[in-house]
């Protein structure tokens, strides 16, 4: 059962960041009706306005907060009306039928309200199979970033945390998956330390031990007249949704975190919300809210140092240590106290060197979904007030794609 947290508009399909289940009982029972392929789902209450198309098959089922909207195909094309719903004018629209200031809420029967201008269907039929094409190349981009980083985070499970080659060894057995020179890296037996049985010769460090947290903060002294800001709610686990150019003078009072290449990125408030990412080629003046740990490598690669972080297990740990109630957060000194298995440097290197090429073309695909979602967002508006043609825009897209 997907929460509205999941239906977004950065994304083609509702995504599945918290996995919560009903019974077959209940989804049968108890809900009066579910989505269909090629439905738009809307969320109505929290982040109104937010819409996915439902894939095929429908793999979940929704509860409150949100609708399933099957258009009139007499009326009007499906993608088109998805395409409309996204567009800024309707979002406007709607973000200006919202009701409650804590909580925004778009009513249901508003919907009778929400005016939509519909053009002839030739244009429906180029506008909605535009915004679905680049919408689905990014998907494509994305699914495969997500290959990339389960292969990169299973290499690291296996060895930093099941100890698989040091297991088989101890064993008598050949490691599975490597080859003979990475193996011998490994040792073939365990000792015991304050955070139980780990491999011998490895050793448990604080994170200050092998990273400098807050490295630069820019001050008074800092020249760039122009600044490229990353706030808390443009992260999602593992990847910068978007970012904010200012001049200097006009940024947030937040925007002070200078951030560079091989950095990790951590928001200390609300961390079971997972908004954590690491910078790979960034500009020069990218800057993160002081909302956000910046963790600097100084002893361990960036990616074994990214992954250690961003496990399951280390998301508990800053959770059970936030404070507060309403914005629950944690202190960078948590970071810096908590306690991390640091292999020898001949296993952390092999680790880097499989899996930094993996980071880069994770990095470099976020870039190419980041300029389509561009393009796209910027020629929508356009072509639905016809202010630009349906052979210019066809144009742009061949040449993109």
């Amino acid at each position: 059962m997907i929460a509205t947290n999941c239906v977004k508009n950065t994304a083609l399909y509702p995504t599945y960041q918290t996995e919560r289940f009903v019974s077959e009982e209940t989804y049968t029972s108890w809900f009066r009706a579910h989505p269909e392929p090629g439905d738009l789902i809307f969320v109505t209450k929290g982040s109104p306005g937010q819409v996915c198309l439902a894939p095929d098959p429908v793999d979940f089922c929704i509860a409150q907060d949100m609708v399933a909207l099957r258009a009139n195909k007499q009326l009007v094309y499906p993608p088109f009306l998805f395409a409309l719903l996204r567009s800024s004018e309707i979002q406007d629209k709607i973000a200006n039928m919202h009701v409650g200031t804590l909580i925004p809420h778009f009513k249901k029967g508003d919907f009778d309200k929400l005016s939509l201008n519909i053009p002839e269907e030739p244009e429906q039929l180029f506008i909605g199979d535009f915004y679905l094409r680049i919408s689905e190349r990014i998907d494509g981009l994305s699914k495969t970033n997500d290959l990339l980083e389960s292969m990169a985070r299973g290499i690291f499970k296996s060895w930093f945390v099941d100890f698989d080659p040091v297991r088989a060894k101890a064993e008598g057995r050949e490691p599975e998956g490597i080859d003979a020179d990475t193996a011998a890296n490994f040792p073939s037996e365990f000792q015991q330390s304050e955070l139980g049985e780990i491999p011998f010769g490895w050793t448990v460090n604080a994170i200050a031990d092998v990273a400098k947290s807050n490295r630069n903060t820019i001050g008074k002294g800092y020249a760039q007249g122009e600044i490229e800001y990353v706030d808390i709610s443009s992260v999602e686990p593992g990847r910068i949704a978007n970012s904010t150019k200012f001049s200097l003078s006009e940024a947030p009072s937040r925007a002070r975190r200078l951030v560079s290449d091989g950095d990790t990125i951590w928001s200390c408030v609300r961390p079971n919300r997972r908004s954590y990412a690491l910078i790979l080629g960034p500009s020069d003046n990218l800057v993160v809210s002081t909302g956000f740990v910046t963790l600097t490598p100084t002893k361990i690669p960036f990616s074994l140092l990214y992954f250690t972080v961003t496990t399951s297990h280390f998301v508990d740990y800053l959770t059970s240590r936030a404070d507060g109630a309403a914005y629950p957060a944690v202190r960078p000194e948590v970071f810096d106290g908590a306690k991390v298995i640091v292999p020898s440097a001949a296993v952390a290197d092999k680790f880097h060197e499989l899996t930094k090429p993996m980071l880069r073309a994770i990095e470099a695909s976020q870039r190419q979904a980041k300029t389509l979602a561009q393009l796209r967002d910027n020629l929508l508006p356009r072509l639905i007030s016809g202010r630009m043609r349906v052979s210019e825009a066809e144009k742009l897209v061949e040449a993109v794609l």
